[in-house]
């Protein structure tokens, strides 16, 4: 076997484990998804397994951008709202976490706990957010994601604000937004159809799309009249018009779309990304 370089670039965690417990010889990461799917064709590993292991893969190659809430859907509380408005905001979301912000949503002073709320019931006239507020983690765009995961997981914090070039808050990331790229969606009590969106608007020109998401919902979201045909989701049109699943990375065009692939598992495709192309 040819001896790596002392001086190369260490391979990922993952990629030592695989080699260490499947003893197979990979030389890229394409030789190595390939060894994984075999093995799961031989029932080595299971469906579940393999999907997992990509998603870790996949994983070093995402950024926040590319799964952040962004900021149009996050549920704010104001410094100064009263105990009982915030409880009622509480009540509506039903999330655990919300960002506190000042004089605008640019000035975020911290993360305020649902479960702190609880100290102050029979007891709202001693409320002071002050007292609950948490020191909020801030991001940028660009970063990658497992370096975010191992932040969260030193930090002991579940959410961070994801800030923009000029610091302004772009939108919020969760250690579940991080953890459902590996594991696929994580839906609790509080979830309901509303807080899955399929269809994310970043802001910027670029919005996230489920896979699974119907091709009625997508024609109906972007007024537009994809062909209802041989499939009922974007992703099965997007790859039929590829002829192939297409890996992460790869981008298809349907006018007047660019889909670019986020997140595939080689079985089918399960994120895009979609710009509108100008003059299409």
């Amino acid at each position: 076997m040819k001896q790596q370089d002392s001086k190369s670039k260490p391979r990922p965690w993952y990629q030592r484990w695989i080699r260490n417990t499947f003893d197979i010889c990979v030389s890229n990461r394409e030789e190595l998804i390939n060894e994984l799917r075999q093995s799961q064709k031989n029932a080595i590993i299971s469906s579940e397994s393999l999907s997992m292991i990509e998603g870790v893969m996949q994983v070093d190659n995402l950024q926040v951008r590319d799964i952040m809430i962004p900021r149009a859907n996050i549920r704010f509380i104001h410094l100064d709202d009263s105990y009982h408005d915030i409880l009622a905001t509480v009540m509506d979301a039903g999330h655990s976490r919300y960002p506190v912000f000042d004089a605008d949503r640019d000035d975020v002073e911290g993360i305020l706990l649902a479960k702190d709320l609880l100290n102050y019931v029979a007891k709202e006239g001693n409320f002071d957010i002050d007292d609950i507020l948490r020191p909020a983690s801030f991001v940028p765009e660009s970063q990658n994601l497992n370096t975010l995961l191992s932040q969260f997981r030193n930090s002991r914090n579940h959410m961070a604000i994801v800030v923009d070039e000029y610091s302004g808050t772009s939108g919020v990331v969760t250690i579940e937004d991080v953890l459902e790229q590996i594991v696929g969606d994580i839906d609790d009590e509080h979830d309901d159809v509303d807080d899955k969106k399929n269809i994310l608007d970043q802001g910027d020109g670029r919005y996230t799309v489920k896979a699974n998401t119907e091709i009625e919902e997508f024609n109906e979201y972007f007024e537009c009249n994809m062909s209802v045909g041989k499939f009922d989701t974007i992703g099965g049109l997007v790859s039929q018009k590829a002829g192939k699943i297409p890996k992460q990375g790869e981008e298809v065009m349907l006018t007047p779309f660019k889909f670019k692939v986020l997140r595939s598992d080689g079985r089918k495709i399960q994120l895009l990304e979609i710009n509108k192309v100008d003059g299409a």
